[in-house]
């Protein structure tokens, strides 16, 4: 059947939490006026709630329903992110930042990445962050942002305070909410669509188009479709995490930090009334409880929340669009947190069905454009994650040994091969990480390329040092009288002591 077409109105969203909220408050805003929609939530089932880390086009997303920044960071006791620093990752004692601004300035034909680099070949001592404002005030602990600031930056936050803020904005809009838990999914027996969930307390909730957010389990898309996992847990080797909050002990810096343990990584996410800490890590290596422990003994300040394992297997679903069901979220797959990638994926699925919304039935070539998009974007992400662990030197661990031996993905592979050649890194169609992100990690991996491209040998030596201290200058002037982050978000966008409340 090419098309459905049956009329679609009633929009149904199972389960709330951040996937939830934000499908209801993008559909709510931009077609409200169109669509009835029903959120469908249980306050007995708990959310994974970790996510406390973004990635700058969620100020995009943010512009595009008109949420105010200031009141979003209030609510949600939000810092800025400048980027994550990765410590022991390449080898043990290495560090780098991965920063989100641009690097130097390019030209058409050949990133500044390969300037810098024929910078080194003739002795010259600059390193590549020297020329990024976004990495050098994050180095300083400094931020601050204007209407006309060129800065790019994301947010630290607490994602169970950001479900509650848009789960008001939404019903300010019209979204219903309903209190109940989904003890069946009604399906057409002819079609095999969903046209019903029926809940403990004896309602059921009709609509025509569903929108699974139901976590892992995939109630929708899964128990109920049967879609298929594929599952991507060869090349990401962790199955688990424990997260723990702690007291504010210090400033926030602006940053996350992520930090190479013996059988996996551990972060640290700074918000204002708390910090986010935990462990992502393989349970063939390491036990529930040995994970607590090394959690607990690498963490400053007290600890508010006990540590509680998480399991998770890395893959996709096959489909992430299947008959009349959308999944969101870790419904939808799952690629770990390294790179703050979670609450991105959910803005752009909710994005992609509002661009190709079917209100007048659904349509095969609808259906298989949105998954081509959606696997595109996620296999784009998987390499770029999968790059962390495989470029690696440490030999004191079976897990990144292990890492480093594996066979990768072939596209991930190819990447590599370039950049080793001759420096060339690249952002293909429909993928997230620009070549900057790529060249950061790449290098700061201990990756080191064999050439860089001829044109930088055209710039007489004098010229290129001349360049490169000029802008080195340049951003260190841009940077130095910015404020401390943590005096700057004290006095933009101070949480409120109702909201200050670890949770």
């Amino acid at each position: 059947m090419d098309k459905n077409n049956n009329k679609i109105s009633r929009v149904v969203i199972a389960g709330g939490g951040t996937a939830g909220w934000i499908a209801a408050a993008a559909l709510s805003k931009k077609l409200g006026e169109l669509l009835d929609i029903t959120l469908v939530e249980s306050e007995a089932i708990g959310t994974v709630g970790v996510g406390e880390a973004s990635i700058p086009p969620m100020r995009v997303f943010h512009r595009l329903l008109g949420i105010e920044e200031r009141a979003f960071m209030r609510a949600t006791g939000a810092t800025f992110k400048l980027g994550i620093a990765f410590e022991n990752w390449g080898r043990e004692g290495d560090r780098y930042i991965h920063a989100f601004g641009r690097i130097g300035q390019g030209s058409w034909l050949c990133e500044f990445h390969h300037f810098w680099l024929r910078a080194r070949a003739l002795g010259m001592d600059f390193a590549l962050g020297d020329f990024c404002s976004e990495l050098q005030a994050a180095e300083a602990g400094k931020f601050a942002t204007a209407e006309q600031s060129e800065i790019n930056y994301a947010y630290h936050l607490d994602a169970g305070a950001y479900a509650k803020f848009l789960r008001n904005f939404s019903q300010r809009l019209g979204v219903r909410r309903v209190e109940g838990k989904i003890i069946r999914v009604g399906r057409n027996a002819d079609s095999g669509f969903i046209e019903a969930l029926q809940l403990d307390n004896g309602r059921r909730i009709e609509g025509d188009l569903f929108i699974d957010c139901t976590g892992f389990r995939g109630l929708l898309i899964e128990e109920a479709l049967g879609t298929g996992y594929e599952d991507w847990s060869h090349w990401l080797l962790s199955d688990s995490a424990v997260p723990v909050q702690t007291r504010v002990t210090g400033p926030a810096p602006p940053y996350t930090r992520a930090t190479a343990r013996g059988a996996g990584w551990q972060w640290r996410i700074p918000l204002q009334y708390r910090v986010g800490n935990g462990l992502v890590y393989c349970s063939d290596y390491l036990s529930d409880d040995e994970a607590a422990a090394q959690l607990l003994a690498n963490i400053e300040g007290e600890v508010l929340t006990e540590p509680k394992v998480i399991r998770f297997k890395t893959g996709r679903r096959r489909r992430a669009w299947n008959k009349n069901c959308i999944a969101l979220g870790l419904a939808s797959g799952f690629v770990e947190p390294l790179e703050s990638t979670s609450i991105h994926l959910i803005i752009t699925g909710i994005t992609r069905l509002m661009q190709l919304f079917p209100f007048d039935g659904i349509a095969d070539a609808t259906v298989n454009h949105y998954n081509a998009l959606t696997r595109t974007e996620l296999e784009s992400i998987r390499d770029f994650i999968v790059l962390h662990y495989h470029l690696n030197e440490r030999e004191s661990s079976a897990f990144w040994r292990r890492c480093r031996d594996m066979e990768i993905p072939q596209s991930l592979a190819q990447r590599i091969r370039l950049f080793r050649d001759n420096a060339y890194a690249y952002q293909g169609d429909g993928e997230l990480f620009r070549v900057d992100s790529w060249v950061q990690v790449m290098l700061g991996q201990g990756l080191k390329p064999q050439g860089y491209h001829p044109l930088t040998r055209l710039m007489p030596e004098a010229q290129l040092a001349q360049l490169l201290g000029g802008l080195k200058a340049s951003i260190a002037r841009g940077v130095a009288p910015l404020p401390a982050h943590q005096d700057f978000v004290e006095g933009y966008c101070a949480a409120e002591l109702a909201e200050a409340v670890p949770g």
